[in-house]
């Protein structure tokens, strides 16, 4: 399905498809709509006497997992997809998908079956030589699960949406002074005056009150329960100590590395640098424009020869700004596919333009290409023949565990067996699954977890470790308590200062803001620190996010905020000083950019009110057991 997607990526670019892909997703991801697939089983939902058949969503929904899937690398949180709704997500899309098909048809949009035909052979996935190859064609739907008649309806489908974008579109239009309106939005710069109340500021001003941290200590005891304890005695058995008795030839190492050849393979891998300008899905078109807008000004800057890891180290919104936007080496299947098909379409040194992605923006420089490479023989020689050497020794050093665990049984007890046998047994004090003893043994990952599993007086069966086998006896153990304030009185202080000192700093910058807002003057004795000229997204220097964002929201109706802003364990109260439009002033090709943006975002609003009118009249039914 990976290639069937990058088909539809290959040819959603234009500034109408990539509109439509906002509100209706479903024509690009979830394909099939509309197609005619004959269904086995009930249908999930009829729009307007027009079945969705439970087939055909199941194969939306997987199809939209994986896309997940791609997206969180491969491994997606626990729970997440009911946590986002994704099968009502899926059937939502599936029914207005649906529902545009029929409202073309109203509005007498079609396309034919040559149109569609002319498409799929134009699709450079499917030729051979510059020519359209049948055989081809078949092969490559064969090997994403697909029939030609689900294809070509798919093909269809997309062709009709962007015939009906276009129809809706042609009703758009963005005058210039809309055009101007914005620019001098995004353009808009602020000054401010702060104060921070910081929660540190205030902990040796708490009072430490007998009755109050008492109260406060029922309500935060859990935080100090202990965990459990074992104390075990345990047995070892290291492959080193067995290693001697395993031979193994240069043939087989030769014959290893000939089997395996793949395992040697190293791919070819891109070290990149990248800017991100974040942008959420639940952003107002207008920021995502504003943050567009500030990427394209970064970007002519880096074209100019503005060093990149400069401008990644000011303007990127992730992590990787610390170390001038550097994401190291990665190859290919690592990364989000738009931003993975970008770094692998360039050659080393050059910059791409704007690459969108889930996360938001980005500006991508590649640095360096390791080609892909197979390790010679000799280089792997060495590493294969101590790879055969634990794959032998594993054997002989599980049947010395077992024939001592058998013993063991035999015996009666571990002490018994280690009396019998004078094999001398390992132990320890109490101690926590997350503080172990410093032996190896005992501070590997399952050795830990076979020993918490077990109840006191019980033996494990043999657990592997990273080093070989063990087997373990619980001596004692220590059930999980919640101890008395006494007993953790001065860590309890300590915390009860950090929580109360949180609310003298709140209380302090309310005063504050009160006495501001009744004089509507900054007070003498009130530190005054002032920011720099910001804009709406890039660069706020020591100002947050969330202040600039309020001050934003109060330019032209206040110069004080309505309430103190809270950013963590600290508290704002700021002035807007002034206010002013940027004094650069926008190129003739970046204003026709934004106007194609603003055209793209009313266009958009068109398709979706037209949307929501189809579905507002539309006879809907959908089987509500089947998403359960």
């Amino acid at each position: 399905m990976c290639i069937m997607l990058n088909i539809l990526r290959k040819n959603a670019q234009s500034v109408i498809i990539q509109a439509i892909v906002v509100v209706i997703a479903v024509v690009f991801v979830f394909w099939g709509a509309g197609s005619k697939l004959k269904s086995d089983s009930t249908a999930i939902a009829v729009v307007n006497g027009k079945e969705i058949a439970y087939r055909e969503f199941q194969q939306s929904y997987e199809r939209a997992v994986e896309s997940y899937k791609q997206q969180f690398g491969g491994q997606m949180p626990p729970g997440f997809l009911d946590s986002i709704g994704l099968k009502k997500q899926v059937l939502n899309q599936l029914i207005q998908s649906v529902l545009l098909l029929q409202g073309a048809e109203k509005i007498g949009v079609m396309v034919s079956k040559e149109a569609t035909q002319k498409k799929i052979q134009e699709m450079p996935v499917f030729t051979n030589n510059g020519r359209f190859d049948l055989s081809n064609y078949k092969a490559v739907l064969e090997r994403n699960r697909l029939s030609p008649t689900v294809f070509e309806s798919g093909i269809q489908n997309d062709l009709l949406v962007t015939r009906v974008v276009e129809a809706l579109g042609s009703f758009a239009d963005i005058s210039g002074k809309e055009v101007q309106s914005w620019i001098n939005y995004a353009d808009q710069e602020i000054k401010l005056a702060y104060t921070v109340f910081r929660s540190e500021d205030y902990t040796s001003q708490v009072k430490v009150v007998a009755d109050e941290l008492e109260t406060w200590y029922e309500t935060a005891k859990l935080n100090y329960k202990s965990p459990p304890q074992s104390k075990l005695q345990y047995l070892s058995f290291n492959y080193d100590d067995d290693l001697k008795q395993v031979v193994v030839s240069d043939e087989a190492v030769q014959q290893y590395y000939q089997e395996n050849l793949s395992k040697y393979n190293a791919p070819e891998q891109r070290r990149a640098r990248h800017i991100l300008f974040r942008v959420t899905a639940e952003e107002s078109p207008e920021l995502k424009a504003a943050k567009k807008a500030e990427a394209e000004k970064v970007l002519s800057l880096v074209k100019n020869g503005t060093d990149f890891a400069k401008l990644a180290s000011k303007y990127s919104e992730d992590s990787s700004k610390s170390n001038g936007g550097d994401l190291g080496f990665f190859s290919r299947g690592k990364m989000v596919q738009p931003f993975e098909d970008s770094v692998f379409s360039l050659k080393q040194g050059e910059v791409s333009g704007l690459v969108e992605t889930p996360f938001g923006y980005h500006i991508i420089k590649i640095e360096e290409i390791k080609p892909e490479k197979t390790q010679s023989f000799e280089e792997v020689r060495g590493a294969i023949r101590k790879e055969l050497e634990k794959q032998g020794v594993k054997a002989i050093t599980f049947k010395r565990a077992s024939t001592a665990y058998e013993d063991i049984i035999r015996a009666g007890s571990l002490a018994k067996y280690s009396a019998k046998s004078g094999i001398p047994v390992s132990r320890t004090e109490f101690f926590a699954q997350n503080n172990p003893p410093e032996d190896k043994v005992a501070r590997d990952h399952a050795f830990l977890q076979a020993a918490f599993g077990l109840k006191k007086g019980e033996l494990s069966s043999i657990v592997e470790t990273g080093t070989g086998y063990a087997i373990i006896f619980v001596d004692d153990a220590k059930e999980s308590v919640v101890p008395e304030l006494a007993a953790v009185r001065e860590r309890a202080i300590v915390d009860f200062k950090k929580f109360k000192s949180v609310d003298l700093a709140s209380a302090a910058a309310d005063n504050s803001l009160k006495a501001i807002q009744e004089k509507q003057n900054w007070p003498i004795q009130l530190e005054r620190k002032e920011s720099d000229y910001m804009q709406r997204v890039g660069p706020s220097g020591s100002i947050p996010d969330q202040v600039r964002q309020d001050a934003f929201a109060h330019v032209g109706r206040a110069s004080f905020p309505e309430k103190v802003i809270a950013v963590d364990t600290s508290f704002y109260v700021y002035q807007i000083i002034d206010s002013r439009q940027s004094k650069e002033v926008m190129d003739t090709d970046k204003r026709r950019n934004l106007e194609q943006q603003l055209l793209a975002v009313q266009k958009n609003k068109l398709l979706a009110d037209w949307l929501g009118q189809l579905r507002k009249e539309a006879k809907i039914w959908t089987n509500a057991q089947m998403l359960q």
